[in-house]
């Protein structure tokens, strides 16, 4: 049976005129990451200050391993780890005092054992004992999700987590994250703009724009989109002889562009179709594809919205 571990029902947020978040819903599933992607002011983070309880929500509500925000938040926060912009830490400490400090905040007891397994989980053994003023912005992110960490939480949220960090920190920080929700099976909510990291972290995205929420898909589903939507193109030697051969054989429309022929199909298909065409004594001279990102994807769906006012 499906765990869920967040559950969104209808948020809206609504300041004197403006709806900043409208009717918004979605779930996250144990160990899932899930991705919040939009435009600069399209509502993501006015939603994770709802879910934190830093803003309340005008109508709705939200359930954190199902204890409602609204009617029993100290039992439904519990859950929750997150950084939201940048992780707040005493520079003059060093990462270890502050996790310690931090520790000592909490009403259960977190031992040193358990921070020191917490240290080590996100990769700061080497430096943990280092002033926090000397830290690399990818160690703080490190040192504040291990902050984040430190009450076992089921939910782990963080926005825009990767802001500032050099392309090694952002795969760095990747590789992080995904290890923490398949070992540790902690449910990851992020907030970003950079779609093509997104694209590699997510498990399921959500695009949001104007407050609202125009879609919902897991990755899989969007690479099985994109891949129904591949065209191939292969250069050759009698273009149209292979163009007759590619609708007689499949029944599908081909383009020519001098001696290369464009056509929709997976790439998945592509021994299948050069070995026709080398049976029928065509030379090919290469084979591409042309396949869409999350980033066309997104951009799809925008103008879709814009051009009829609503996403289906």
């Amino acid at each position: 049976m499906a765990n869920f571990i967040l559950k969104v029902n209808h948020l809206t947020k609504k300041y004197k005129n403006r709806c900043a978040v409208d009717d918004v819903s979605f779930d996250i599933l144990e160990g899932e990451i899930f991705g919040l992607i939009g435009p600069n002011g399209a509502g993501k983070t006015t939603i994770i200050k709802m879910i934190t309880g830093l803003a309340k929500p005008t109508s709705g509500d939200v359930y954190i391993n199902g204890k409602s925000i609204t009617k029993q938040f100290e039992k439904a926060i519990q859950n929750v780890g997150g950084i939201i912009e940048t992780p707040e830490m005493y520079q003059y400490m060093t990462g270890m005092e502050n996790l310690r400090f931090f520790a000592s905040l909490y009403s259960q007891k977190i031992t040193q054992k358990k921070i020191d397994e917490i240290v080590e989980l996100v990769g700061m053994t080497n430096r943990i004992n280092d002033k926090v003023k000397t830290y690399s912005l990818g160690m703080k992110q490190r040192v504040g999700i291990a902050q984040a960490l430190l009450h076992d939480p089921k939910l782990l949220i963080l926005d825009e987590p990767t802001n500032g960090l050099d392309p090694n920190g952002i795969k760095d920080m990747r590789k992080f994250l995904i290890g923490l929700a398949k070992k540790k099976h902690i449910s990851i909510l992020v907030s970003s703009h950079i779609l093509s990291e997104m694209e590699q972290l997510c498990d399921t995205i959500a695009i949001i724009d104007g407050g609202k929420i125009l879609r919902i898909n897991t990755m899989d589903q969007i690479k099985k989109g994109i891949e129904n939507k591949q065209k191939l193109c292969i250069k050759c030697d009698y273009p149209n002889y292979a163009g007759k051969l590619i609708i007689l054989n499949y029944r599908i429309p081909v383009n020519l562009a001098g001696k290369t022929i464009i056509f929709k199909m997976p790439e998945s298909k592509i021994p299948e179709i050069t070995s026709l065409l080398v049976k029928e004594g065509i030379s090919i001279f290469g084979v591409n594809t042309i396949t869409k990102s999350l980033e066309d994807v997104f951009t799809d769906i925008l103008e879709e919205k814009d051009n009829n006012g609503s996403i289906r």
